[in-house]
């Protein structure tokens, strides 16, 4: 049959993308880890070339007289059949491929690559002026992108679009309308509160090479599969899905600050766990991906947060921690350090902020980089925008730009759009454990005796083996009873919180 043909081919055209995008995820993983610094330059004619190759067959005019071939057929009368997912999501992303020159494509990849090498010798040098050229190449290349691919708003809602489709900005404001106050008003009563936790103890010397051991040990327990996976040493954690049987992740180790590599290792494993748990036979298709960075990130901060600041998850975890390390935990009760990794107070720094104030984090980032790609805000002007910001957000500001506009490494990535998902992800995250709960019963028993796997087979059920067969909002809605809504984190956050603090 000639529309099962069509589907055929576009089957293989798109696996043969997915297999480039699997080497542009190792070299970039590489870049990140391994790779010394004087490969940069081949490395980023490396992407460039690569991203050039991948854009010129996934744009190839073969395909849209193949989609032609497969619509209105008997392939795609139900919507929710594999072929219908498939072609729904190749249309959509031929679409806005095709508004978008390879030249561009290029030059965005190399920059980039570039640009994260320059943004990690200056944020190590705490040296704005060292990035300064490379963020305004970056945010140019973004303005020309978004100009490229078109919208109805703002140039922002394009880049947003990547990661989140559908999502704009004004949807963004919405939400951080409900949530900034909420959270604003949560965290001034938390800080005033007389009961406070002593996080020094997480700050005492635990040697690197055994934090390397606990946090394997965590991640294993929790599921994670080192057989088709790694965990290795980076600048800024992260994870590379490179296919089938391969998924990286990484974090970064402090020898005098437990909860630094320990929750980012966490969090990059809640991105290992949902890659792992996908359907292997429907790699490289639309069905077999996360149809959202907002989903992605929900598995991230739930087994981060709701899972490992919880305290059953340490009720089987600290008694292993005190054995790992003795000298510094040896004086440490399970109560006390409970409360010090659930410590609230604004901070500087994004990864290590607590469940209270990480969305404010979220919300300076989304603000400046919305207003870099309208023109409203100088990259110069960054740092002097960004102290400003955290003072009216969270009441502090850094001493220097190491620990304020140069931590994270996104900008460099040209990954302008992705922090808002991590908000998002929040919100999904306790949704979904709220259900989960609902429907299991008693998790906190079985994470306090080191069980995790009704929680992960509940994931994977309702989430991982789902791919990219529904838009989020619908997905979480199928998942959970309801479509994605606020209320059940801020309400999360409230128990949590009111009760460890006395209030």
């Amino acid at each position: 049959m000639k529309s099962q043909a069509a589907y055929d081919e576009l089957v293989r055209l798109a696996q043969q993308r997915a297999l480039l995008g699997s080497c542009t995820a190792l070299l970039a993983w590489d870049e990140e880890t391994y790779m010394p610094r004087g490969g940069a330059a081949l490395r980023a004619d490396q992407l460039a070339y690569l991203a050039g190759l991948e854009h010129e067959k996934a744009t190839n005019a073969r395909i849209s007289d193949l989609l032609a071939e497969v619509d209105n057929t008997d392939l795609v009368s139900d919507p929710l059949s594999d072929a219908a997912v498939n072609v729904r999501e190749w249309r959509r992303l031929y679409a806005r491929l095709t508004r978008l020159p390879q030249p561009l494509i290029e030059e965005i990849a190399r920059v980039t690559s570039l640009a994260q090498q320059e943004w990690a010798a200056a944020r190590q040098a705490a040296d704005f002026a060292r990035f300064l050229p490379w963020l305004d190449r970056v945010v140019a290349l973004k303005r020309r992108e978004a100009d490229a691919l078109g919208y109805e708003i703002e140039p922002y809602d394009a880049l947003l679009d990547e990661y989140e489709p559908g999502a704009r900005g004004r949807d963004l404001d919405a939400l951080f309308a409900v949530l900034s106050p909420q959270l604003t008003a949560l965290t001034e009563r938390l800080t005033a509160a007389p009961r406070r936790p002593n996080d020094a103890v997480l700050r005492r010397a635990f040697p690197t090479d055994r934090q390397r051991v606990f946090n394997k040990a965590a991640a294993t327990t929790l599921g994670f599969d080192f057989e088709g996976g790694r965990l290795d040493d980076t600048t800024h954690p992260f994870f590379a899905a490179i296919g089938p049987g391969d998924c990286r992740i990484t974090t970064r180790y402090n020898l005098d600050d437990f909860g630094d590599a320990f929750f980012s290792t966490l969090h990059e494993v809640g991105h290992g766990l949902y890659e792992q748990g996908l359907d292997p036979t429907r790699a490289g298709l639309p069905v077999g991906e996360a149809p959202s960075l907002a989903l992605h990130e929900s598995q991230s901060r739930l087994w981060e947060n709701t899972v490992g600041r919880g305290l059953a998850f340490w009720q089987h975890f600290f008694p292993l921690a005190r054995q790992v390390f003795p000298e510094a935990l040896g004086d440490v009760s399970l109560a006390e350090f409970h409360f010090a990794v659930n410590r609230v107070e604004p901070s500087l720094i994004r990864v290590k902020a607590d469940e209270a104030t990480y969305n404010l984090h979220i919300l300076v980032r989304f603000e400046l980089e919305r207003a870099l790609i309208s023109g409203d805000l100088r990259a110069a002007d960054v740092p002097a925008a960004w102290n400003e910001a955290y003072r009216r957000r969270l009441g502090v500001a850094p001493d220097n730009d190491a620990e304020g506009c140069l931590q994270d490494g996104h900008w460099a990535a040209g990954l302008i759009g992705y922090f808002p998902t991590y908000t998002l992800g929040n919100v999904i995250a306790a949704q979904l454990y709220a259900r989960a709960e609902e429907e299991l019963g008693d998790l906190a028993g079985a994470f306090a005796h080191g069980d995790f796997s009704p929680l992960l087979g509940w994931l994977r059920n309702k989430i991982y083996h789902q791919g990219g067969r529904y838009p989020t909002a619908r997905l979480i809605e199928l998942a959970t009873g309801v479509p994605p809504d606020a209320r059940p984190f801020v309400a999360a956050l409230r128990h949590k919180y009111e009760e460890l603090y006395g209030l």
